[in-house]
C-alpha cells in the first residue's frame, strides 16, 4: 500500500516510518524542507520524499493520486500563540487536497477531550479532528495524553524537573489526574489502526493502564532513578507564573509551557480501552514505560521489537541505522581526525582495552578502574573475552558491547561502571575520518558534578586516543 506520512520529521513519525516499511508499505515522507530530512540510507529504497506546506495549498497539489492511506501527525502548539487557526487551516487545506486522491483511510493522533471545559490546545487539536472527519475517505482518531519516551516532550520536561530539584514548590495542577502511555504502544496503535474496518469513523481514547496525577508521576520517576524528591504544592501560583516556573527549570520554550501548563489543568483518563481488544494491544504501565525509555540505548524498543521481523523479512535493513546514543540532556566530548590507514584504525579499535590498553593515559584509566573497585564496580578486572574479535554483549573492561560492525567500522560501549549517571562512547568511521564520541547522561546534581570534574582530563586522554586510532602505524601499546 502507498502511504502518505505527514509530520515525517517529528517525533511521532519518525518511529512510525521504519514500521510502516517493515510492514511492506511504500511512505511518502511530506515535509517543508527536506534539508532537515535525514532518513536511514536503508530506508531510502522503500520511501519518497515530498515537499509541502500544509498552509500552502499550491504546494499540495503535489501529493498523488494513488495513495491508499495517510497519517496526519501535524501540530503548531509550541510555534506560534495563533497555533489554533493555524491547525485549522492546515485540516481544511489536507481534507480538501485529498478529495483529488485515492485514499481511503486517514489516522489521525489527537488528544483525549472528554472533559466540557478544555484548553485551548485540547480545543485545537478537538477542531482539527472535526475538520478531517469531514473528508470522503473513512477515518481514525486516535486520542493520547501524556506519552511516554526518551526525546518525547512530555518526559523531558518530567526528567528536567526531577534530575535538577531535590524539592519542588509546585503548582496545584499536579494533583490533576492523567492516563499515561508509552510511546512504544502509541506506535502500535496507529500501525494496526491503518485500514482496519473495525477503526474506521470513530475514535478511540488511547492510554496506559495507570491512572496519575502529575505528582505521582514526578515521585514513580525519581523512584525509577533512584532519586530523593520532596513535593511541596501551593495554591497561589498562577497560569502564568506556573509557566515562567516550566520555562526556566526545564529546557521547553515558553509557548510550549504555556500550552502545556493550560492543558495539565484538564483530566486527560480514557473513556474506556475497547481499541486494546480490537487491535490485541496491551499497554504496558508508567514504571515500564520509564525503563523502556531510560534502556541503554535510545531506540532499544526498535531493535527489541523488529529485529527478528527483520532478519526474515528479507528487506535490506541496516539495525545500525537504528542505534543511537541519547542527545537530550547529554554532555558530549566529540572528536573528529582523519584516517591514515582504514584498516590499522579498525584493527586498533577492534584490539581496545584488555592487555592493549586504551591507546593513550592509560595510567589514568587504570586509577578510575582502581576508583570504581573500591566503590563496589567492575573496574578493569574483567579485561577482554577474545584479543581481536568483539561481539555485541561482550565486556571490555569496564563497559558492555551494544554495537560493532567491522566491516561497518562502528563500536558503540556502554560503561557498567559506578556512575552517577550514563555514559557511552562510540568509534565510527565514516569515509576517511574517525567519529569519537563520549557521551555522558547525568543523573542529578552529582551526576552535573562529576562530569565537570573529569572534564579537564578528557582533552588529554580522548584526543591522545583519536590521534593513536588514526596513525598509520600498528604499533603495540
Amino acid at each position: 500500500m502507498k502511504i502518505l506520512l505527514t509530520g515525517s520529521t517529528g517525533y511521532i513519525g519518525k518511529r512510525l516510518l521504519p514500521v510502516l516499511i517493515e510492514l511492506g508499505h511504500e511512505v511518502i515522507c511530506c515535509v517543508r524542507d527536506p534539508k532537515r530530512f535525514n532518513p536511514p540510507e536503508s530506508l531510502r529504497e522503500s520511501i519518497s520524499i515530498l515537499q509541502l506546506d500544509l498552509l500552502d495549498k499550491s504546494s499540495l497539489k503535489n501529493i498523488p493520486k494513488d495513495i491508499d492511506g495517510a497519517y496526519y501527525l501535524v501540530h503548531s502548539m509550541s510555534s506560534s500563540g495563533d497555533y489554533q487557526s493555524l491547525e485549522e487551516t492546515s485540516a481544511i487545506n489536507f481534507r480538501d487536497a485529498l478529495k483529488k486522491t485515492n485514499v481511503n483511510h486517514v489516522v489521525y493522533l489527537s488528544g483525549i477531550v472528554n472533559e466540557t471545559e478544555l484548553s485551548k490546545h485540547l480545543t485545537s487539536r478537538k477542531n482539527v479532528e472535526l475538520e478531517l472527519s469531514k473528508g470522503d475517505y473513512n477515518f481514525t482518531a486516535l486520542r493520547a495524553g501524556i506519552i511516554i519516551g526518551s526525546g518525547s516532550a512530555s518526559f523531558e520536561i518530567i526528567r528536567d524537573l526531577v534530575e535538577k530539584l531535590p524539592v519542588m514548590i509546585t503548582p496545584k495542577w499536579l494533583q490533576t489526574k492523567c492516563q499515561p502511555i508509552g510511546i512504544s504502544d502509541v506506535i502500535k496503535f496507529l500501525s494496526k489502526s491503518l485500514f482496519n474496518p473495525k477503526t474506521f469513523n470513530q475514535n478511540f481514547d488511547i492510554g496506559g493502564p495507570d491512572v496519575l496525577s502529575y505528582k505521582d508521576m514526578l515521585l514513580n520517576f525519581a523512584k525509577v532513578r533512584n532519586l530523593k524528591r520532596k513535593i511541596f504544592i501551593v495554591p497561589i501560583m498562577t497560569p502564568k507564573l506556573s509557566s515562567y516556573w516550566l520555562y526556566f527549570v526545564t529546557s521547553t520554550s515558553y509557548n510550549l509551557a504555556k500550552s502545556l501548563v493550560h492543558s495539565m489543568k484538564i483530566e486527560v483518563i480514557c473513556r474506556d480501552n475497547q481499541l486494546n481488544t480490537i487491535l490485541g494491544v496491551k499497554p504496558i504501565n508508567y514504571v515500564e514505560s520509564l525503563k523502556k525509555a531510560f534502556s541503554k540505548i535510545e531506540t532499544n524498543e526498535i531493535i527489541s521489537s523488529w529485529k527478528d521481523a527483520y532478519s526474515s523479512s528479507g528487506l535490506n535493513f541496516n539495525i545500525s541505522e537504528f542505534i543511537q546514543v541519547p542527545v537530550f540532556g547529554c554532555f558530549t566530548d566529540r572528536r573528529i581526525m582523519a584516517i591514515k590507514n582504514r584498516e590499522v584504525c579498525i584493527n586498533k579499535i577492534w584490539s581496545i582495552g584488555g592487555q592493549t590498553g586504551w591507546y593513550y593515559g592509560n595510567w589514568l584509566w587504570r586509577i578510575r578502574g582502581l576508583i570504581d573497585k573500591i566503590v563496589g564496580g567492575v573496574g578493569l578486572r574483567r579485561g577482554r573475552t577474545n584479543p581481536s574479535t568483539i561481539n555485541v554483549g561482550d565486556s571490555i573492561d569496564f563497559w558492555r558491547v551494544l554495537y560493532a560492525n567491522k566491516e561497518e567500522g562502528r563500536l558503540l560501549l556502554f560503561a557498567e561502571m559506578k556512575l552517577p549517571g550514563e555514559a557511552w562512547l562510540e568509534f565510527k568511521i565514516v569515509g576517511n575520518e574517525l567519529f569519537q564520541t563520549a557521551t555522558f547522561r547525568p543523573l542529578g546534581l552529582a551526576g552535573r558534578l562529576y562530569w565537570y570534574s573529569v572534564f579537564p582530563f578528557h582533552g588529554f586522554i580522548f584526543k591522545g586516543m583519536i590521534r593513536k586510532l588514526t596513525s598509520k602505524k600498528p604499533a603495540l601499546y
